[in-house]
């Protein structure tokens, strides 16, 4: 009975896998490289996050207990995760590695993250905001620790909004009224890019704000409706926009956006609050043409928004040395310090999930290529609006991939947003019963 009750769970994996990892660590297979010497316990750390290395130099030398060993990996979707996926299945990953919101549900249900809810101390979950914490917690058991979360925001070009006479949207309508406005007085511009790219994140976080729950836990099963109503509303809006020809089409990651940002051809960026550093970086010529005002809202009675970006730290099966990998978790995410150290290799200033952190990333923050804006406390303003509840499915990766496949044929004149989302839940459905959990489908 146990058996057929944790199969049947929705965290049937995630309960049970992770005791397997425990015994093999307690029998000498776990991360071969650490240990303890001399009273010092040394643990092993993967990223592909900027400023690592810098993180670990600055915890080593104020730490005499614990030590870690760094080693930098590609980002997940360059293999990163496959190589973490690969080294647990050996019994060897390491203590501590970073993982992606949306990936923080796969890696548990495989085993890799480990649950850390007794471990996380109260402290820690005092300075959290609790809408990180809650994208990294399932049925009350916690897998990851956020250290960053990224409201979705609106970044716009001043300069092109003065010479047309345009006002900053507060809504999705005043948005799609101000896209046909754009194309009317400066055809060759466009208010907005819907992208083809970004594994679909950027319309998750859409419909994410619009009330979407892609995918529940209730009820002791995975249930999954992509195209729910909120969802089948974004992608009206959307469809209308792409077919009304008032935005731009095509891939984010792409030389073609980039000549579209740099030539002004499209007047806003939507996208999580990380991207203003990332934006300087990428484009220091358009210093002080740029501003970022809160998204625009379905409903301005209710304000919520979704988020865009954001990494964890979670601790895998295979760590010999949770109670350490924890420390070195907790000062990397709470450290005014660890903070310092990773702005300190010119990694992007982001939001960080202890709110208490930002007087030091808005220090460090260049305000000049935004015309002097304090970004931060509209960050502070905006990281309360994010809509609690959502939950990222157990193959995001996967569910991500159809339906960014779906979105690039629309973007070539093939199907709908909405065809691209309902077979991004065609293709989810096998990987979630291939898992043995139990789930179940609302189409329409």
């Amino acid at each position: 009975m146990p058996g057929r009750r944790s199969r049947r769970s929705v965290l049937a994996a995630m309960a049970a896998l992770p005791l397997t990892g425990a015994v093999s660590a307690c029998s000498g297979q776990g991360a071969t490289s650490a240990g303890s010497t001399s009273g010092t316990t040394r643990i092993t750390f993967w990223s592909a996050l900027r400023g690592s290395q810098q993180v670990v130099d600055a915890f080593n030398r104020t730490h005499d207990r614990v030590q870690v060993d760094f080693q930098q990996i590609p980002s997940g979707t360059q293999g990163g995760y496959a190589k973490l996926s690969n080294a647990a299945r050996a019994g060897n990953a390491p203590d501590v590695a970073t993982i992606e919101y949306p990936q923080i549900p796969g890696f548990a249900i495989d085993g890799v993250a480990r649950d850390i809810s007794g471990m996380i101390s109260d402290t820690l979950k005092a300075k959290l905001l609790p809408q990180a914490l809650g994208l990294t917690t399932f049925q009350g058991r916690t897998f990851s620790v956020p250290l960053d979360v990224e409201p979705m925001v609106m970044h716009y070009r001043t300069d092109l909004f003065e010479r047309y006479g345009l006002h900053v949207p507060r809504t999705w309508d005043e948005f799609a009224e101000l896209a046909h406005t754009v194309k009317r007085k400066a055809p060759e511009r466009r208010l907005a890019l819907f992208p083809t790219d970004s594994l679909a994140t950027p319309f998750a976080a859409y419909c994410w704000q619009a009330g979407a729950q892609w995918f529940d836990t209730s009820h002791g099963a995975w249930n999954v409706s992509l195209a729910d109503a909120p969802t089948r509303r974004v992608a009206s809006y959307w469809q209308r926009l792409m077919d009304e020809d008032v935005v731009f089409v095509n891939a984010m990651d792409s030389r073609q956006y980039d000549a579209q940002v740099a030539d002004g051809l499209v007047l806003t960026r939507l996208t999580g609050a990380w991207d203003a550093g990332a934006q300087m970086k990428a484009q220091p010529g358009l210093k002080g043409k740029w501003r970022i005002a809160p998204l625009p809202q379905w409903d301005e009675s209710h304000p919520a928004i979704g988020t865009h970006g954001g990494s964890t730290f979670a601790v895998t099966k295979d760590s010999r040395h949770p109670e350490a990998a924890m420390e070195f978790i907790e000062w990397q995410v709470s450290h005014p310090d660890a903070l310092r150290a990773r702005l300190s290799s010119g990694a992007s200033s982001q939001y960080p999930a202890v709110p208490g952190l930002v007087p030091v990333d808005r220090k460090a923050f260049d305000r000049s290529y935004y015309g002097g804006q304090d970004i931060y406390t509209l960050y502070d303003q905006e990281a309360r609006k994010i809509r609690d509840g959502w939950v990222w499915g157990p193959r995001m990766t996967a569910t991500g991939k159809v339906m960014q496949d779906g979105f690039a044929r629309v973007g070539g004149g093939q199907g709908s947003l909405i065809d691209a989302v309902r077979a991004a839940q065609d293709g989810t459905m096998p990987d979630l019963k291939a898992l043995g959990l139990s789930t179940t489908q609302h189409t329409t």
